[in-house]
């Protein structure tokens, strides 16, 4: 397939990307409302559903579904996987929010979960939604295929666990006060926030047919715009405030963290940021997918915001 469409196809606005983004947003949150917490107890549901609901991008599921149209997967999956890679990386901020981790108290703009439920009830929340994720993953019936749903479930532990995110924030954790190169920050990064952004890409992938050709280069997009956003993240930790951010800003530098911006500046981390969004954009000018316009809106977007 040529990949002229792809290349000579406009840059979306706000209002288109949000005219795509709203609809797809609305059915995410509805799922989550109806699949979070609902037959917990009670006061573990409560606390699982204040970490997921009301709050946050939701850029991992709108990448799941931007990468599944893009393949013309199956919706149902899609759906189930973008709301699984959503409550991992809820489950995630749970935990690094904790005081053994980051020790943060504020998340999404409220306190974190552990400030308002307590440390132990925050634990087991982050518990129960990464169990939660898998769950939605393989549901009953024969709407998803047996084959589908293992490919789903391996590559969200494989982003999530020892060889991702998980791996990334032991690194991170061993990494303060450590003058990292960039090879070593970049591998942190790739793992710790990287590998859950790729693999949502390569979820919503896995829900229809795609060719090698049109895999790899989504790996690529996914790789590129996953270590763009940390990049990005990093900046905004010195450039923005607390209210802006929803989170605590500067704790990077207070916690004597390596970053990007410590690594290379504030210009040159702004570069990174911008070259990374050109590899994104190259890999999807490589995929011979026909419409790739709402992944290209989505690389941009994460580039480009402020918070």
């Amino acid at each position: 397939m040529s990949t002229a469409t792809t290349m000579n196809s406009p840059r979306w606005d706000a209002k288109t990307l949000a005219g795509w983004s709203e609809p797809h947003l609305a059915n995410v949150e509805s799922a989550l409302s109806r699949w979070v917490g609902v037959d917990a107890p009670v006061l573990l549901g409560d606390a699982m559903r204040y970490a997921v609901l009301d709050g946050g991008k939701r850029l991992r599921p709108l990448l799941v579904l931007a990468a599944s149209e893009a393949v013309g997967g199956n919706v149902a999956a899609a759906l189930r996987a973008a709301c699984a890679t959503e409550l991992i990386h809820a489950y995630s901020l749970v935990h690094d929010d904790l005081p053994c981790m980051d020790n943060d108290v504020l998340r999404r703009g409220k306190p974190t979960v552990h400030v308002k439920f307590g440390e132990a009830d925050a634990l087991l929340a982050g518990d129960a939604l990464q169990a939660l994720a898998f769950e939605l993953l393989t549901p009953e019936g024969d709407e998803i295929s047996p084959a589908t749903q293992a490919t789903l479930c391996r590559l969200l532990a494989r982003a999530a666990g020892s060889q991702g995110m998980a791996g990334g924030q032991a690194i991170d954790l061993a990494s303060v006060g450590i003058a990292l190169d960039e090879a070593q920050l970049r591998e942190m990064h790739r793992l710790k926030t990287g590998a859950l952004l790729q693999g949502s890409v390569e979820m919503g992938a896995a829900c229809g047919p795609v060719s090698a050709t049109a895999l790899d280069a989504l790996r690529g997009y996914g790789a590129a715009i996953g270590l763009a956003f940390q990049v990005v993240d990093d900046i905004l930790d010195v450039t923005a405030d607390s209210q802006t951010l929803g989170k605590t800003a500067g704790k990077d530098a207070a916690a004597d963290k390596p970053t990007y911006v410590s690594l290379l500046g504030l210009d040159g981390a702004r570069a990174q940021a911008r070259q990374l969004l050109a590899d994104a954009l190259a890999a999807l000018d490589r995929s011979g997918l026909a419409d790739t316009a709402a992944l290209r809106a989505l690389a941009h977007m994460v580039v480009d915001r402020d918070r």
